[in-house]
């Protein structure tokens, strides 16, 4: 595991739990698809940077 897909899949997971959040406030829709879409590409690009390197 290289520092680049631990930071990626730290940063998808932290955006994951900002999405929960803005769901329990009752934020707006577009917020929460917008931070929704962030935390899936940088969850699949720290996954695949981990295949990848392997």
């Amino acid at each position: 595991m290289n520092g680049l897909s631990t930071a990626l899949i730290f940063l998808g997971l932290f955006f994951l739990g900002g999405v929960i959040s803005f769901i329990k406030q009752k934020q707006s829709t577009s917020l929460i698809v917008l931070v929704s879409i962030g935390a899936a590409m940088c969850l699949g690009a720290g996954i695949l940077q981990l295949e990848a390197f392997q």
